[in-house]
């Protein structure tokens, strides 16, 4: 199915001991490239959460960004200086008996005391957050996907419709070119006609001018190539597959086949819907330039 490089997903997961929230979006790029934002303690994650997305992202420019809220247990631990607590007491004590002053030292004043506390993260289980995080990152992931094919479809309906419209011209151009070679000769034979007057025209040589002309304006090769890519185009778009560079490829082929018939033939009908197929072919480009 046609993705998009475009979407969006998002997912909140908590068990007993975290509450993870994961959001995954992208824009487009010619290459798959991968940044995320998480928190400071869960480092660890950016690599695997690069991997993770990279089993079902080829294309794109994505950004992840996930938080942990730890449950329960609090994953910090404060820690009191007893040494430093009892000199301070000691040196309040023998201040307060030397000059006569209360002794009022209280428990929240202590905290004003500089390093009397010390605050420690405890080690954390990377694979118990790992977990956690794969489960929130893997239900993103799949929002997000779900997003890009509903977007790759709406373009893949896009494309077909101007493909039809490409090869509605081409039908055209294959009636249309054979009856030049007989205008041309009919053209021929009256300027010789007005030109010569009285005297006999060769009709051997108008034949071979006009199989020259024919030669020099046959677009046959190039219509039946258009035919052919637009029958890759269709395969393309109904395969599994991520497709959009070799469709920036192709829609390169059908662009030089287009210039080409019309460097080859100066029929005015030809030529404008020389310019309709170019239209189509720059909006098929466009187009291209989302999918995955």
């Amino acid at each position: 199915m046609v993705r998009s490089m475009t979407g969006f997903g998002r997912t909140e997961f908590a068990n007993e001991a975290f509450r993870v929230t994961c959001e995954i979006k992208s824009v487009n790029s010619r290459y798959f490239e991968f940044s995320a934002r998480v928190p400071r303690s869960c480092g660890f994650l950016e690599d695997r959460l690069k991997k993770l997305a990279n089993t079902q992202i080829t294309r794109g420019k994505v950004e992840c960004y996930v938080g942990v809220e730890f449950l329960g247990e609090s994953h910090v631990e404060v820690a009191l200086n007893e040494a430093l607590l009892l000199g301070y007491k000691a040196a309040i004590a023998a201040l307060a008996q030397a000059h006569n002053i209360n002794d009022d030292i209280t428990a929240t004043s202590l905290l004003r005391v500089p390093d009397l506390f010390t605050v420690q993260k405890k080690t954390v289980d990377e694979e118990e957050i790992w977990i956690a995080v794969e489960q929130a990152a893997g239900e993103s992931l799949e929002k997000f996907i779900a997003m890009r094919e509903v977007e790759g479809e709406r373009l893949r309906d896009d494309i077909l419709a101007r493909a039809e419209e490409i090869l509605g011209h081409v039908a055209f151009i294959e009636q249309r070119a054979p009856e030049l070679t007989a205008q041309y000769m009919e053209k021929l034979r009256t300027k010789m006609q007005a030109l010569l007057e009285t005297t006999t025209i060769e009709e051997q040589r108008l034949l071979t001018e006009a199989a020259i002309f024919a030669e020099k304006t046959a677009v046959d090769e190039e219509t039946v190539r258009l035919r052919s890519h637009m029958d890759q185009l269709r395969d393309m778009l109904s395969g599994d597959a991520a497709v959009g560079r070799k469709l920036d490829f192709l829609v390169q082929e059908i662009n030089r086949e287009c210039n080409t018939i019309g460097s080859k033939i100066g029929d005015v009908d030809i030529t404008r819907r020389v310019v309709d197929m170019k239209s189509c072919v720059e909006k098929i480009r466009e187009q291209v330039q989302n999918i995955e």
